[in-house]
């Protein structure tokens, strides 16, 4: 009897899902890290997972296989250049998913998801508990400040 692997929908089309996955992860190789919601962690290292494996044969076949999921020169570029020097012997686990406290608008769960060989593991007072609004809020010192008045 066929047994069908599970696969997260995310609320999307197949062609909606396979894009979004696409541009995570191509965000992913390019910037090492990127903070998004748990569900679209998993996914995406799945994703990642697979193709940095394909990338350590370094082969022009693999490069062009990668490049049908990923459409970015400059993320295939780091990857065959940074990451795979970085994590040649590793058999696996190239990525980690660290989970966040949810987002303010809507409640939803967030994580980060990073390559393991580029990123510390964020202290426990960042992911432990609740936050204020202020800290949660990144780049608006308006809010900051009038938070400490």
């Amino acid at each position: 009897m066929r047994k069908v692997k599970p696969v997260r929908k995310l609320g999307r089309t197949a062609a909606h899902r396979k894009a979004t996955l696409s541009n995570l992860s191509t965000q992913l190789l390019i910037y090492k890290r990127i903070e998004t919601t748990e569900a679209k962690a998993k996914e995406t290292r799945r994703v990642v997972e697979k193709i940095i494996t394909k990338a350590r044969k370094g082969t022009v076949h693999a490069q062009r296989e990668i490049f049908k999921s990923i459409r970015d020169k400059q993320a295939i570029r780091i990857l065959f250049e940074e990451i795979v020097g970085r994590v040649g012997l590793r058999n696996g686990g190239y990525t980690r998913v660290i989970k966040l406290a949810p987002r303010y608008g809507d409640a939803a769960k967030m994580a980060v998801i990073e390559l393991v060989d580029y990123m510390e593991a964020p202290s426990a007072t960042q992911t432990s508990g609740k936050q204020d609004r202020a800290k949660r809020v990144k780049g608006s010192k308006k809010v900051t400040e009038s938070v400490d008045k």
